[in-house]
This record gives structure tokens, sequence and C-alpha cells, in this order.
């Protein structure tokens, strides 16, 4: 058995706040985290591979997993379902190894609720102000007008949920947003269920004790 249990590291945030570049500063930080591989029904693209870009599979095979509780969390997203398959997931976090989720409040909840969720860690990223993340939107130039409106308009809602989350950190300097979402792991990481050996030692220790009365 190891010394530590995985942690299952749910990032969420409304579009432009910042999530996927904290996501990758924090795989570069420590390149053992494992990004969380989706099944989706929908086909493959030219050069996707089943297993590194998404478990593809069908229809029918999706839908039992959901029913057999075999999905951490799943969504039904223009026309395809995409969800987070346990198996993997648990087979990773069991070897000690950190699984990072980028889904949004609806999949948290799903992750939380499910059999691993004692061992999840979600944290929200909150933009330092509504101007500021329509100018994050527009700066990144690769969405129309029309998109930049859509994703405004879902952010509030992303937002009003901020509050199931275990942390929620304003992105107003990602260097020291990067500074604290690393601090948050670390901690969490010695949280006393995330360390199975720990009921080992302290048996050692009571058989210690009793051998010296």
């Amino acid at each position: 058995m190891t010394d530590r249990r995985g942690l299952l590291i749910i990032l969420s945030s409304p579009s432009g706040a910042g999530k996927s570049t904290l996501a990758k500063r924090l795989m570069a930080w420590d390149p053992s985290l494992e990004f969380s591989v989706s099944a989706t029904t929908r086909q493959p693209r030219p050069g996707e591979e089943h297993g590194r870009e998404y478990f593809f599979m069908d229809e029918k095979e999706f839908k039992q997993l959901a029913i057999d509780g075999e999905m951490l969390e799943h969504a039904h997203v223009f026309g395809n379902f995409y969800g987070s398959p346990a198996g993997p997931v648990k087979k990773t976090i069991e070897s000690g190894q950190d699984v990072l989720f980028d889904v949004d409040w609806q999949g948290e909840i799903q992750i939380r609720n499910s059999d691993l969720g004692k061992h999840a860690l979600s944290i929200f990223i909150l933009p330092p102000s509504i101007r500021e993340l329509r100018r994050r939107l527009e700066t990144r130039a690769h969405d129309s007008e029309d998109v930049i409106g859509k994703r405004m308009l879902k952010s509030w809602d992303e937002i009003s949920h901020w509050g199931y989350y275990d942390y929620v950190l304003i992105n107003d300097d990602l260097d020291e947003t990067e500074e604290r979402l690393k601090t948050i792991v670390q901690a969490e990481r010695m949280r006393r269920i995330q360390q199975p050996s720990l009921t080992q030692h302290v048996r050692a220790l009571q058989t210690e004790f009793e051998d010296q009365q």
C-alpha cells in the first residue's frame, strides 16, 4: 500500500478566469499529476487516440456505465455524452497519484457525491472583476463578439455556484494565484484520510507502548 492516496483535484471557473493556464502550471510544477481522460460518445477526430484524448465508446456502453455508477460525473453536451470513468481514476489515486479534473459546478457536485468524493479537493477560480473577465476573453482573440457575449452570459451562472467549493481563489495575479493553489494542494495531500499508512503506524505505537508497561 502506498504512503499516500491521491487527490481528485477539481478546478472550475468561468471561461477567461485563468483555469486552463493554472492547470497547465500545476502539472508543470508536479509532472506526476494525471489529467483525467474523459469518455465520450462522439466520433474521434483525426489524430485522436482512444485512451489519450478520450475514451471513445458508443451510447449504449456509456449509458450502462452511468447506470452502474461507473461514471464519476457525466453530462449531455451538443448531442453527445461526456463523462469521467471511475475505474481509471480509482486505480490512479490508489497508486498515490493525484488526478486533475476540469469540470463545471455540476461535475463537481457529481464527483463530490460519488464513492470517491471523500478524496476530492475542489477549487473555484474567480476573476477580479467582470470587466477584467471580458477583457481577458477579448484579448484571447479567437472568439467572435457573439461567442464572447454568450460566454459572459454563462459566466454569472457559473460564478453563482462558488459556494459549493472547498476553496475559492481570486485570480488577480496569475503568479500569486499559482502559489496559493500549490499551497492548497500540498496541505490537502496531508489530510488524515489521504494517508492510509497512519493507522498501521499508530497501531505499532500502541504495541510498543503496551510492551513497555
